[in-house]
């Protein structure tokens, strides 16, 4: 039996929003048809509708009478999030939304579109509650967790944006879904999990997206990574590691104090024999601080020994956040630390920085109204 999730990472249970369409299962949209006294194949046109057509206002699905569309509305189509902004960079190929949630909380996403794919970067919780100093989010501490909906909300946006131009390069499709956004996703395993299930599932129960173009990041929250071993999925699991030792990692993530070092790779060792998936070992490079050449060896040593040829690390050039005394490597420190890396055999490259300067990059997300 798997581990209960610690009680220490339970956000507020205040201002969880009333029940969307989106946070129902396949039984769920059954019930739900019922309590409204219609046949159940229309749980399946609302599905297809969310899902298949990415449409949330009932007004719109035409296939419904006229006179259901207004009760399916109030009953499970609340409105959950609104859009306070858009911020583009990149030739408005990155695109940073402000959401504002029913209750006042703030939370963001990105879209990125690249020429081979697009990427929405999502968030599932309204701050975060691990503390990492050289976090904007994490600074800002956390205020409760986001529902299934609200989570599946921020990833149909991107999908219909993209599919109706809204993003330049004309209509496309979104490709990726990374949980790395403001919170940390394995805090708030339940409805994470059912979201990846609602990301993955083909229509009409989901937005048929691949698996494997599906990550769930995590600082280390040691029982969740055992936990979604076991799950049965080929999402990438992203380790937010920052420095193979101890002494340091306790400062850098808090949550290190609780499951140290070897804990977390014991965890990921377990997800990669279980999925066969290669885990992702985030690392951002600060300087001065994590971008020592010896540290890169060490951390080459760990993954070498601990994970091997299933290990793959995603060098961060540290994002500047305000008030922070921290800033990124030098190139030529960079280079070095990644040559040491490289050394022990590990697979190693630095991820790109788009949308630092709309504060849209790795660790910038502040929620700023």
């Amino acid at each position: 039996m798997a581990e209960p999730l610690p009680l220490v990472f339970d956000a507020p249970r205040r201002g969880l929003p009333p029940r969307h369409f989106a946070d129902l299962d396949s039984d769920g949209r059954a019930v739900a048809m019922g309590d409204l006294g219609v046949p159940s194949f229309r749980g399946k046109q609302l599905a297809n509708q969310y899902f298949g057509r990415l449409e949330a206002d009932p007004r719109e699905m035409t296939d419904l009478p006229a006179d259901l569309r207004d009760r399916v509305g109030q009953e499970l189509f609340p409105p959950l999030t609104t859009s306070l902004r858009h911020v583009s960079a990149d030739e408005g190929t990155t695109r940073k939304t402000l959401w504002k949630l029913h209750d006042g909380s703030l939370v963001e996403s990105v879209l990125m579109r690249y020429p081979d794919r697009a990427t929405v970067c999502i968030s599932s919780q309204a701050g975060c509650g691990m503390a990492c100093p050289f976090c904007a989010t994490g600074q800002g501490g956390l205020q409760r967790n986001l529902s299934t909906a609200e989570i599946l909300e921020q990833v149909r946006v991107a999908a219909r944006a993209l599919r109706d131009g809204d993003i330049p390069g004309g209509p496309g499709r979104l490709s990726n879904v990374v949980f790395m956004g403001m919170g940390e996703p394995l805090a708030n395993y339940k409805r994470v999990l059912a979201a990846v299930r609602g990301i993955i599932s083909p229509p009409p129960s989901g937005f048929g997206l691949s698996q494997r173009s599906v990550t769930v990041s995590t600082v280390g929250v040691v029982p969740a990574i055992h936990r979604l071993a076991e799950e049965g999925l080929q999402v990438t699991l992203a380790v937010s590691l920052h420095t193979p030792d101890d002494e340091l990692r306790d400062t850098l993530v808090p949550v290190n104090n609780r499951w140290p070092v070897t804990e977390v790779m014991d965890a990921a060792r377990h997800y990669a024999d279980a999925t066969g998936r290669r885990v992702s070992i985030e690392y951002a490079l600060i300087r001065d601080v994590n971008d020592q050449v010896w540290r890169g060896e060490m951390l080459g040593r760990l993954l070498a020994q601990r994970l091997g040829p299933m290990a793959h690390v995603n060098l961060i050039p540290l994002n500047p956040t305000p008030g922070s005394e921290w800033d990124a490597s030098p190139r030529h420190q960079q280079d070095a630390f990644v040559a040491a890396v490289r050394a022990a055999g590990v697979s190693c490259t630095v991820r790109d920085t788009r949308g630092s300067d709309i504060d849209a990059a790795c660790g910038q997300l502040a929620a700023e109204g």
